[in-house]
């Protein structure tokens, strides 16, 4: 699972790009599945939109819609659920409550670097592998 801190480290060079890029590459090639929510895809245009403006959200919106990554569109009752309920006992983001919920549902291991999903992981909530 991909969180939108993972996507706009992997846009803007960060330490971590390479590793990611070898993982999209695997992913690109079957040998692994990578997901995010469309709530964090979201989150990336919006930033990358407040940051640095149109042109660069949009370029970056195409790059990331020819990513071999399954986007998930739909918030079913049990992903609402999860995520509301995390965002009432969690100080953290509503948008991050989603990656954190799909995650937690579907086993998946979080890609990320943002340190509110650390209290999350410490509780054995969800599984992250940190960038």
């Amino acid at each position: 699972m991909l969180d939108s801190y993972a996507v706009i480290g992997y846009l803007e060079d960060e330490p971590f790009a390479d590793w990611l890029k070898q993982l999209l590459l695997s992913a690109r090639n079957r040998r692994c599945q990578l997901s995010m929510h469309a709530i964090q895809l979201g989150e990336v245009y919006y930033i990358l939109l407040r940051e640095q403006g149109k042109a660069i959200a949009d370029l970056a919106y195409a790059r990331i819609k020819d990513f071999p990554v399954t986007i998930v569109d739909t918030v079913d009752e049990k992903l609402l659920l999860a995520a509301a309920t995390l965002k009432a006992n969690f100080p953290m983001s509503y948008a991050d409550t989603f990656a954190a919920a799909l995650a937690q549902i579907n086993h998946a291991v979080l890609l990320t670097g943002d340190p509110e999903f650390k209290t999350l992981e410490e509780k054995g909530i969800i599984e992250v592998k940190w960038l």
